[in-house]
């Protein structure tokens, strides 16, 4: 795909980008596909995938306690749990604001380590990680916030996950599961921050991916459906799947988030919409 190229321009030392159709196959490639980068947030989307599956197991439940009092799995995954951002302080009650919160999801590795009986990474591995041939992918173990944030991967091995997303029959998770995760806004209406973006109102979330809709600004392009979800992530990174496209991008860097990116994606993700068809 011609629009791929723009990254070139972009002002990194290093990016890779593919384009994966919802039928699963390939549209595009540029850049080093192969090359590990660190994913920042958009490592909570493989922490929510595990989640989502230890739910269909039977080792925990979307209702079930866990993080300050009155919170649960769901609240945790939709960071409505009232945790701060990196502390485990409450700040709001369970399900009254939408606070994003790193701290939220090493609780939930924490609860789902419990139920698993083994270490988080590892229940990643085997539950997402070796089903989807994700074989580059892994954690920084000195990262601040392992399951918020702390995952490595590269462009070809998270294609391998947008194509698993948009799949009819996935791997990993059974379709109702995946479609309430990423079709279906929990706790509806409440308003928050989009880090680097500022306040949303509203700022609507599924379970552990951010839902798109109206939000303005956002790191996702003008020709965007309002159906788009995904993530991104402070050290250059994102992944979206658009349902109205048939189709889901990946971009990996090495340049933190910041102006440059507030400018670039959204018209990089334009390009790629149109050059869709879209």
């Amino acid at each position: 795909m011609d629009s791929l190229r723009a990254i070139d321009d972009w002002p990194v030392s290093t990016a890779a980008a593919a384009v994966v159709r919802s039928d699963g196959s390939t549209a595009g490639v540029h850049g080093p596909v192969n090359r590990p980068f660190m994913l920042a947030s958009v490592t909570k989307l493989l922490t929510a995938y595990a989640v989502l599956v230890a739910v269909e197991e039977g080792a925990l439940e979307l209702d079930q306690p866990a993080g300050p009092e009155g919170s649960t799995v769901r609240h945790l995954l939709a960071h409505t749990s009232g945790l701060a951002f990196d502390e485990r302080r409450a700040m709001a009650a369970p399900g009254t604001r939408r606070l994003y919160s790193n701290a939220g999801f090493d609780v939930l590795a924490e609860t789902l380590e419990a139920a698993a009986g083994m270490a988080f990474p590892a229940y990643v591995a085997e539950a997402v990680l070796q089903p989807l041939g994700m074989a580059a992918t892994h954690f920084h173990a000195e990262a601040k916030s392992l399951a918020g944030a702390g995952g490595v991967s590269t462009a070809a091995d998270l294609a391998r996950f947008a194509a698993e997303l948009q799949a009819e029959q996935p791997k990993v998770l059974h379709p109702s599961t995946l479609r309430a995760a990423t079709r279906e806004v929990a706790f509806p209406g409440l308003s928050g921050v989009l880090p680097g973006l500022g306040h949303q109102r509203p700022n609507d979330w599924g379970l552990g991916f951010e839902i798109r809709d109206g939000k303005s600004p956002h790191w996702t392009g003008g020709l965007s459906s309002p159906g788009t979800y995904g993530h991104f992530g402070q050290s250059g990174t994102f992944l979206w799947v658009d349902p109205a496209a048939g189709a889901a991008c990946v971009a990996l860097t090495d340049r933190s988030f910041g102006d440059w990116s507030k400018e670039a994606w959204p018209a990089f993700t334009d390009g790629v919409l149109r050059e869709l068809g879209v």
